[in-house]
């Protein structure tokens, strides 16, 4: 077993031809995908991972300098396809993954066939002309609250992101996977992800992109998917579902995963 593939514990999947990668957002790992995976495995060659810093993965690999930026997600993506020798993808991507697919495809758009989106968004803090979802105070409270009392904010932050009954199994699978990050590391990573601007990069984007989001989502609002589209220098397509939270996938499958396999298996039509 090579380094890369023991340190995000990548995992393979299936015999397809064409090859799925599934690669998760913040406080989850690739159990996320769980119920998606079923379903592709009978036609894809499935690759699942944990982004580093996920409490799946071992927290003296996080090098902090490494992951102060997005880029390095990014070329932890491109190590893992090229120690598989995967020369192409079709890349699924939650939250804050999306836009670490969309850098890596930047910097190597041939192994990128396509980027399937769920919940992106470039940009979380509003600005004059831009509206994010979040002000720098509230930003500045929930970091602060990561701080004091890890697992009180986890306790707190996982059923408003999820959305939907408290005692879903949902925000009980959220809670769990977020409370297993070390919290210095799960502070590090909010800090990045929350206060990152990827904005300037889209119009470098040059494969095709399908944007799957929400109606209601408290991390990222429909307007946001709205500009995604209309900045991107890539063809685009963009669906609203109507699911409620930041991880359909898990708290809405019956309606989330027919979307995503349909964009999985159909290119956007010129």
């Amino acid at each position: 077993m090579g380094i890369v593939e023991e340190a995000h514990n990548v995992r393979i999947l299936g015999s397809g031809e064409q090859t799925v990668v599934l690669a998760h957002g913040f406080g989850t790992d690739q159990s996320v995908w769980k119920h998606l995976v079923p379903h592709l495995v009978d036609e894809y060659r499935v690759v699942l991972f944990d982004n580093m810093g996920a409490g799946t993965t071992n927290p003296d690999y996080f090098d902090f300098d490494r992951y102060s930026t997005l880029e390095g997600y990014a070329y932890d993506v491109i190590a893992i396809l090229e120690e598989f020798q995967i020369r192409s993808c079709i890349f699924v991507g939650h939250s804050v993954s999306a836009m670490i697919g969309a850098i890596a495809s930047i910097a190597r758009p041939d192994l990128f066939t396509k980027i399937v989106t769920v919940s992106a968004s470039p940009r979380y803090l509003n600005d004059s002309e831009y509206y994010g979802g979040f002000e720098r105070e509230e930003l500045d409270q929930l970091f602060e609250a990561v701080k004091t009392n890890y697992k009180s904010w986890c306790s707190g932050f996982a059923p408003l992101v999820v959305g939907g009954d408290m005692d879903s199994v949902a925000i009980q699978e959220f809670s769990r996977t977020l409370f297993n990050m070390r919290p210095d590391i799960a502070l590090s990573v909010i800090q990045i992800i929350f206060l990152s601007d990827l904005r300037h990069l889209l119009p470098h984007v040059s494969v095709p992109f399908h944007i799957i989001q929400s109606m209601k989502d408290l991390a990222v609002p429909v307007v946001v998917s709205e500009y995604l589209s209309q900045n991107l220098g890539s063809e685009s397509i963009v669906e609203v579902m109507s699911t409620e939270g930041h991880l359909p996938q898990l708290s809405s499958p019956d309606v989330v995963i027919p979307v995503l396999l349909r964009h999985i298996r159909h290119d956007i039509a010129v």
